[in-house]
Parts: structure tokens; C-alpha cells; sequence
């Protein structure tokens, strides 16, 4: 994959055809659309065939269209801002049925992190939080309801589980101060990335923490720093985050653990159950 798609184009353009820098112009002036361009749209907009696009994608190192694109999605992932986003969903969503598209482009990210995740990594994901002595989990912005889920429920499974749902980093670091070895980290991020979670994997390494990461990449930036990294399909539909696959893969480590801890979970569930009734948590609901 080119690290960087744009500066690629920029060093080959003088030597371009000049259909091929017409192509070539358009993806350095308009990066947010063209990434969600197909190769015939892509064509058409710049008034080419749709193979001289595969041939511009060939000869820039790549070995297809398809390939291209992705490694120009990655690139502009990290950068764009929620206007670009919007602009881009409108450029994809347009003339469909918005709710088929969606729900079957969320569909397709859970086959295909079911395919990317090893059972390696997710068993090991699974013996790192379970043989912890302390559990530490961080979400921010959009994340932020994927680790309070996780946190609600390993809390119930394992007890002590520290949610860093904090406002500042002074604050978290208060939350974290206690964090050493023998401890885990848990950081989930997604594009735009968060520095306060790649701040906190980084103070919980220097204290010889376990890192567990849950992001979209190998080269996010909490993923390099990861003990275990678990890699989620999380491709942007609009300026809204699509965390369905993400959130499948909590929802398998959270049931690997508790099926690891299913003897205290038993005891904490009997437990939890007699306080539910006391204090009328639940609505009875009779047949």
C-alpha cells in the first residue's frame, strides 16, 4: 500500500499521459470524493475511459483500481473533517435506498473482520483480560459507547473495572495513576484518532501495562504500541462512525470471559439478581 497516495502522484505526474493527469488532478484537488468513486464514475468525471483509470491505478505501482482506492480511503480516513464527510456519503448515497445500503455495507464489515481477526489474537485478547489483575478501559468521542458497553458488562463479570470516561487528561491520569504490571489496558479508537487514548496506552506502557487494542488498522497509531491488536472494519458511511463490527468483537470477548469466569459469574449474577429485586430495578412484568 503507498504510505502516502498523493505525494506518489505528485513525483510521477510530469511524466504523465495527459489523460492520466487529468485523473491525476482531480484526486490531488478533490481526495474526499474520488476515494468513493468507482472507476467508471471516476472516468467520467474527469472525461476518461474507465480502463485508462485501472491502467493510471496499474502504473502508479498498484495491482488494480480497487487497490488504489483503498490505499487513498486510508489516507484521507485520519483527515477528514465532518463536511467532507457529509459531502462524500451524499456523492455514495445518493438515487439508493439509503437503509439497504447501509445496513448491508454494516453487514459486509462483520464478514469481513470475522476474516481478518485470528483466533490467536482473539484468544489472547481473551487470557490477557481475564488473568488481569486490574482491567482499564478508554474510549473517546464516538468510542466512548463502545467502552462503556465493554465496561458495564466485564465490571459484572470480573468487578473493579476502571471506565476512564474522563472530561481531561489531568483526570485520567488521576484514574490511571495506580496502573502497573500485571494490569491491563484496553484502548479502542477509530479514525479520527484520539490523542488522549494514544496518550494513555503510552503512560500505561511506560508502567509495564498489557495493551489491548481495538482499532481499524495495524498502523493505527494505539495499534503500534499494542501488545494485542484486534483489527475492526470500521469504513465511514457519513459523518457517522460505523461501529457495528467493533462492537461484535466485544460482544465475543465479553462472552469468551465470561465463559473463563463462569463459576464468580454465577455468584455475582445470584448476587446482583436479590439487589435488582430489593431496590425494584426492573419493571415486573406478568403473563
Amino acid at each position: 500500500m503507498k504510505t502516502d497516495l498523493i505525494k506518489v502522484i505528485r513525483e510521477h505526474m510530469p511524466e504523465m499521459s495527459k489523460s492520466h493527469k487529468m485523473i491525476a488532478a482531480y484526486i490531488i484537488d478533490h481526495p474526499d470524493s474520488a476515494a468513493y468513486l468507482t472507476a467508471t464514475k471516476l472516468g467520467t468525471v474527469t472525461g476518461v475511459s474507465e480502463s485508462t483509470v485501472v491502467r493510471f491505478a496499474i502504473e502508479l505501482g498498484f495491482k488494480g483500481y480497487p487497490e488504489m482506492q483503498k490505499s487513498l480511503k486510508d489516507l484521507i480516513r485520519t483527515s477528514m473533517t465532518s463536511v467532507q464527510r457529509v459531502a462524500a456519503a451524499d456523492s455514495l448515497m445518493s438515487g439508493g435506498d439509503v437503509m439497504s445500503k447501509i445496513m448491508n455495507s454494516d453487514a459486509d464489515k462483520i464478514r469481513l473482520t470475522l476474516e481478518e481477526v485470528s483466533k490467536e489474537d482473539f484468544d489472547r485478547a481473551v487470557k490477557m483480560i481475564t488473568d488481569a489483575k486490574n482491567v482499564y478501559i478508554i474510549g473517546i468521542r464516538s468510542a466512548s459507547m463502545l467502552s462503556s458497553f465493554f465496561a458495564y458488562y466485564l465490571n459484572i463479570i470480573l468487578g473493579d473495572v476502571t471506565h476512564l470516561d474522563v472530561a481531561s487528561t489531568g483526570e485520567m491520569f488521576e484514574r490511571l495513576m495506580h496502573i502497573s504490571k500485571g494490569d491491563v489496558l484496553v484502548g479502542i479508537s477509530f479514525p479520527r484518532y484520539s490523542k488522549r487514548t494514544k496518550t494513555a496506552i503510552e503512560f500505561a506502557k511506560k508502567r509495564e501495562a498489557n495493551i489491548l487494542a481495538l482499532t481499524d488498522s495495524k498502523s493505527s497509531p494505539i495499534a503500534t504500541k499494542a501488545d494485542c491488536t484486534l483489527i475492526a472494519k470500521s469504513d465511514m458511511a457519513s459523518f457517522v462512525d460505523s461501529l457495528v463490527a467493533p462492537l461484535s468483537i466485544i460482544n465475543a470477548l465479553i462472552v469468551a470471559v465470561s465463559m473463563n469466569k463462569k463459576d464468580e459469574l454465577s455468584d455475582h449474577l445470584h448476587e446482583l439478581e436479590k439487589i435488582w429485586d430489593e431496590y425494584e430495578v426492573y419493571e415486573k412484568t406478568t403473563d
